[in-house]
């Protein structure tokens, strides 16, 4: 289809599913802060004035259950809930976090001859396309845009009447397969309970404006503000938040595949979490050197094995002249898949995780202490160079 409408959704940082990633990639960061080889697979659950953590660890003794229980409860407090049902200081926390399985670990270690394995079997995939300047399909990039300008105006003081949890949804309209414009945007935001709906409207209109580009927004019948009419209770009071439920939010808004596992909470050992770093990484430099318009890529594991099985590339039928498959071995001459090869390339051991759970792990920019190195660009010219561009 060449004219058709897509849409993609994103929630806040204060979605209870974000707070349960919130908490868990700051237990991630807590161990790879104290020693960057550490394992760690963190799941967490939150409901009403409740917090529990649980999962496998290995790393340094010298981390206290009192020291995990301050890194989850700055998280929430940072996020910003001090409400009667959910609150930073007195919700209720429990930690059955353990010992990783020796098993596993046989099997991931490397020893001897054998290089480290794979944390886990599994597909993982990476996209990119040109529609964005972050190389991301625009209905995502908008969605997370859109609560992110809310959320620190909230974080700010500039909206105080605006609560934590909020929900956003973007429908563009695509001519030629290119967004033209938007035909409908719905947001749901928590809000103080003496808020207007109509006060809360004129406020979500600005955010909402602010980031579509000029000419984009919606008809007014077809832009949404809390649907439901009102939205006091929410965050963990009001819907139960586990880790790793909002997957596609954290990649491309359903615009590309996911494979089969979350991120949030796996230290980079797990491919789950690296390998679709380093698809994503691959795949944004194709585009970004002017090989396709639109570049899946997919890496396939096997547990307890370096090497990957499989690396597909799929350039959407915009070729340019370019051979998928002789690509695929070019960009595996570029980067080590391995996970060793992933880790050191992205330099992934370092607490740079936290900041990835919420408003997707993808199109956002590298930072200068390694943050979203899978966003880089530094395989461009070689790409040009490679295929005479």
């Amino acid at each position: 289809m060449k004219d058709y409408l897509f849409t993609s959704e994103s929630v806040s940082e204060g979605h209870p599913d974000k707070v349960a990633d919130r908490i868990s990639d700051s237990i991630v960061d807590l161990y790879l802060g104290a020693m960057p080889e550490a394992r760690v697979a963190a799941e967490t659950l939150v409901t009403t004035n409740r917090i529990v953590v649980a999962g496998e660890v290995r790393g340094p003794e010298s981390i206290t259950h009192d020291d995990i229980e301050t890194v989850v409860r700055q998280a929430v407090k940072d996020i910003g809930y001090e409400q009667e049902g959910f609150h930073w200081e007195k919700s209720e926390f429990q930690n059955y976090l353990h010992e990783q399985s020796a098993d596993i670990a046989m099997g991931v270690d490397a020893s001897g001859n054998k290089d480290e394995g794979a944390g886990d079997q599994g597909i993982m995939f990476g996209y990119a396309c040109d529609e964005t300047e972050s190389f991301m399909p625009a209905p995502i990039d908008f969605s997370h845009r859109i609560l992110k300008s809310l959320a620190a105006a909230r974080h700010s003081g500039e909206a105080p009447e605006l609560e934590p949890d909020a929900k956003s949804q973007v429908t563009l309209r695509y001519v030629n397969g290119r967004p033209v414009g938007a035909t409908s945007v719905v947001v749901s935001t928590q809000h103080k309970a003496d808020v207007t709906q109509s006060a809360l409207r004129d406020l979500v209109r600005t955010h909402v404006e602010a980031v579509l580009p000029e000419g984009w927004m919606c008809p007014e019948d077809e832009f949404y503000v809390n649907p439901t009419g009102n939205f006091v209770i929410g965050g963990p009071d009001g819907d139960a938040g586990l880790t790793g439920r909002k997957i596609i939010v954290d990649t491309y808004g359903g615009a590309a595949p996911h494979g089969g596992g979350a991120f949030s909470g796996k230290d980079p050992t797990k491919v789950d979490r690296s390998a679709a770093y380093a698809a994503r990484y691959l795949a944004k430099n194709v585009v970004a050197a002017g090989l396709a318009a639109n570049c899946t890529i997919q890496l396939a594991y096997a547990i307890g094995v370096s090497k990957p099985l499989a690396v597909y590339v799929d350039l959407w039928g915009g070729e340019r002249e370019v051979d998928p498959n002789r690509l695929s071995g070019v960009l595996q001459q570029m980067v080590n898949l391995s996970p060793r090869g992933i880790r050191q390339h992205l330099q992934l051991n370092k607490p740079i995780y936290t900041r990835t759970s919420s408003y997707g792990h993808f199109g956002r920019k590298p930072t200068d202490d390694g943050g979203f190195s899978w966003e880089k660009l530094d395989l461009v010219d070689a790409l040009r160079s490679e295929f005479g561009l």
